[in-house]
């Protein structure tokens, strides 16, 4: 060999001991930490977290979760998205929040350009549930008492800006009605809220499912284009008549600059984890479906949502001053 070969042999391994391993080809090769933005004990907090066992069998490594509530589901995933490096080790379940909240109040994250989308999940079926020992026994009877009873009814929410409140604060334009939302960290604080008696009604998604059928708690209606398959006696707002269809998809993000790879990997595990029977079963606890969407749709989807959400904010009035 040359002494030149021999020179430009030495540079060349110095130079890629620098670049280190190609990016993305040996993913993953510690535990990945998903983000679950609501406090323990809530249906999300309940299904994640079996979906964290399900995808561990697939992915190599450990999913560990980490509970980041507040915000409406919000914080969690902005803190992830402001601090987190792209290299796939720490991904975030995103609500609905991450979508609205920028068009009704300044934030530090574009749900658009701070978010590298890795799968869609499914939705949450969400209602409204009094006590049991509440006068309403139907979803008309707690309205006629709201109508009969302006600015004195309150009901927990999982957050401000969450989907269940701003459905409500939605109804309740429509139908001119006055009533206090009380805005909690998550599904568990919510139920508990009601079962307390410190709020007269919770509309948050199936973290109340136990109660219901346990009979400490009752569910007045449901908010899906039909009735649920565990509550088929419950009516929905479509067909009371009050055309408001609200089921509050969520899937699974990392932040913005993941290499493509590494989002393949991510994908294929969870969407091995969300088809195992007993991440199923756990949806089928909570009346949860499926709604799965590869990397590429829900990219496209994101963008409906947001186009979406804009026009809610705008229509409610919801953009702070």
């Amino acid at each position: 060999m040359s002494l030149n070969t021999l020179r430009f042999a030495i540079v060349g391994v110095i130079f890629f001991s620098f670049l280190g391993p190609v990016a993305g080809a040996d993913f993953p090769t510690k535990p990945v930490t998903l983000i679950i933005p609501w406090v323990p004990g809530g249906s999300t907090d309940v299904c994640l977290r079996v979906l964290a066992d399900t995808t561990s069998k697939y992915l190599g490594q450990r999913v560990v979760v980490e509970n980041k509530p507040g915000g409406g589901g919000s914080v969690g995933p902005g803190t992830m998205a402001a601090t987190a490096k792209p290299d796939g080790y720490t991904v975030s379940q995103i609500p609905m929040a991450v979508f609205r909240y920028p068009y009704m109040m300044k934030v530090n994250w574009d749900p658009l350009k701070d978010f590298t989308y890795i799968i869609h999940l499914s939705g949450y079926t969400v209602g409204v549930v009094v006590k049991p020992d509440s006068p309403w026994k139907t979803w008309n009877e707690f309205i006629a008492y709201v109508r009969a009873n302006p600015g004195k009814v309150t009901f927990a929410t999982p957050g401000a800006g969450s989907t269940a409140q701003v459905t409500m604060e939605m109804l309740g334009i429509k139908q001119g009605l006055k009533w206090i939302p009380v805005p909690m960290k998550g599904g568990a604080e919510s139920t508990t809220a009601v079962l307390g008696g410190h709020v007269m009604a919770t509309a948050d998604s199936t973290g109340w499912a136990p109660q219901v059928d346990s009979g400490d708690l009752r569910l007045l209606v449901t908010w899906g284009n039909e009735r649920t398959k565990r509550w088929p006696g419950v009516p929905t707002l479509k067909e009371l008549g009050y055309g408001v269809v609200s089921n509050a998809p969520f899937g699974i993000a990392g932040p913005k600059g993941m290499d493509p790879k590494v989002v393949k990997a991510l994908h294929d595990a969870f969407k091995s984890g969300m088809e195992d029977p007993a991440f199923q079963k756990i949806l089928d606890k909570y009346d949860m479906e499926l709604v799965y969407k590869n990397t590429e749709d829900y990219v496209k989807y994101v963008k409906e949502l947001c186009d979406e959400e804009k026009e809610i904010v705008d229509k409610l009035g919801l953009k702070q001053k």
